[in-house]
């Protein structure tokens, strides 16, 4: 028998699926409430950011891609101040509105902490490598589409709808390169799961304040360069 037929393909769905998990790991922790996603995913032909909150990382490396966050107000609230009094925050301290920069940055933060479980699961699993850069959160009034496939030379395009604790909902969409990663050999991986060390990994994070654009002409910039 040829090896190849006994050979484990881990295709773009695969890597959804893996991304999805680490959102739900990560906010379920982090708001200690269930989030849950969607049995079914949706082929898209573009990629954008939505009102009210929208969040945007691009990764390259063993390959390309991004990932886009969509939050109505309702969600984003409920998420930020679940994981702030987690945190031990006052109730009375908490932003208001979803249009407040403390409601923007903690999201941008959060972010931060699934991609980066992402990422070590692609070198825990996939025996490769991919980095990302800062999240960038916005909130918006409109919709602003995203032209980054343009820099992809097979794009597939996915969007994967996401319930809260209180059934608010949220999407994630993933734009990313068409590649298939097949087994040669066998190998182990392992996983931290420890949810007071992903925690501890939080408290541990740069200041907030660091997943906005340090001015209005650097995150025209930022923009710019992605088409926008």
């Amino acid at each position: 028998m040829n090896p190849q037929d006994n050979s484990v393909v881990f295709g773009t769905e695969d890597i959804l699926r893996s991304l999805c998990n680490s959102v739900t790991k990560v906010l379920s922790i982090a708001t200690h409430s269930q989030i849950r996603y969607s049995g079914m995913v949706q082929r898209i032909t573009k990629t954008c950011l939505k009102p009210d909150i929208g969040c945007f990382v691009l990764f390259d490396g063993g390959f390309s891609g991004l990932v886009v966050t969509n939050f109505s107000a309702q969600a984003a609230m409920e998420l930020y101040e679940s994981y702030m009094l987690n945190m031990g925050m006052a109730k009375s301290e908490l932003a208001g509105s979803h249009t407040s920069d403390e409601v923007s940055n903690v999201m941008g933060e959060l972010m931060n902490q699934i991609v980066g479980d992402f990422t070590s699961k692609v070198a825990r699993e996939l025996q490769t490598h991919i980095t990302q850069n800062q999240p960038k959160m916005l909130a918006l009034n409109k919709q602003v589409m995203l032209s980054v496939d343009t820099n992809l030379d097979q794009p597939e395009s996915r969007r994967v709808t996401f319930f809260t604790g209180r059934n608010n909902i949220f999407y994630l969409e993933l734009a990313i390169d068409r590649t298939e990663f097949i087994k040669l050999n066998d190998f182990e991986t392992s996983e931290v799961t420890d949810p007071d060390e992903l925690i501890a990994q939080a408290n541990a994070a740069p200041a907030v304040a660091s997943t906005q654009p340090e001015s209005a002409s650097e995150q025209d910039e930022f923009l710019r360069s992605l088409g926008m």
